[in-house]
């Protein structure tokens, strides 16, 4: 399978009053075309700083220190803050643990949408931008996307509001989705639809996805490899019924041990 993103020695360092002096230490990975691949691990182990690198989006006073991170003959971490507003949303979107983080609480979810053709997409009508508005909410599974358009985030559960934050990071096709702990803030009934809805449009739009997330549970349903991270660092990967069957490392044995409840089972295809 083809290699779409590559991580290559990835230093992330931290400023000097933290409480250790770097994010994330000599960071290689690779993503590959149509791959789910998850990053777990528990807090403060660097998932989350992974996929804030791989969008440009480090905090203030955060930097990269060393190494690259490939996509598409380039190197994102050389693309100046212009060139990254345009890559971002347009080449990789990104969907996020609260979808508030993502919606503004006083616009419409519809033109939340339509502000995104209207950025990468500005050739298109106000007519075509309204009809793919739609048309991105039936593929997310809105029940009645004419009335939702017209509808404020808060209106909206939160199940809804993360297939909004999904519909919007698709809206102009993206090869790559980065999903930083989509669910965690689901209940459980709604965690499932949200991690079927992935998996279809997946393999659907022959989408790749860095999934993030803790929950071991979580990774077992949807990814096709795991990279385990421990305080900067992967630890471990591999093909997900390897790593969850056949664990090497005593930290990754440690998070599965941790884990409520064995019973979701693990494919090997």
């Amino acid at each position: 399978m083809s290699v779409l993103l590559s991580i290559n020695h990835l230093g992330v360092a931290l400023p000097p009053d933290a409480d250790r002096p770097w994010a994330l230490r000599d960071l290689s990975l690779d993503l590959r075309y149509n791959e789910i691949m998850c990053v777990v691990g528990e807090s403060g182990s660097g998932k989350s700083m992974t996929a804030s690198a791989i969008m440009g989006l480090l905090p203030e006073r955060v930097q990269p220190t060393q190494g690259s991170i490939t996509f598409e003959g380039r190197d994102l971490l050389q693309l100046t803050q212009e060139e990254l507003r345009q890559w971002r949303g347009a080449r990789i979107g990104m969907i996020f643990q609260d979808p508030m983080t993502a919606l503004n609480p006083l616009h419409r979810v519809g033109d939340q949408i339509a502000e995104m053709f209207l950025t990468h997409r500005p050739k298109l009508t106000r007519q075509d931008v309204d009809a793919r508005v739609l048309r991105l909410l039936e593929d997310v599974h809105i029940p009645d996307p004419t009335a939702t358009v017209r509808a404020y985030p808060h209106q909206l559960s939160g199940g809804q509001r993360q297939r909004i934050g999904l519909a919007r990071a698709l809206a102009v096709e993206p090869k790559i989705l980065v999903a930083d702990e989509p669910v965690s803030a689901l209940d459980v009934s709604v965690q499932a639809q949200v991690l079927a809805l992935l998996t279809d449009l997946r393999q659907r739009l022959g989408l790749s996805l860095i999934f993030i997330t803790h929950d071991l549970r979580v990774a077992a349903q949807v990814c096709d490899r795991i990279i385990v991270m421990k305080s900067g660092k992967i630890v471990e990967q591999g093909p997900t019924y390897q790593v969850y069957q056949q664990p090497q490392h005593a930290y990754t044995r440690q998070l599965l041990e941790a884990t409520p409840g064995r019973e979701w089972q693990v494919s090997a295809a």
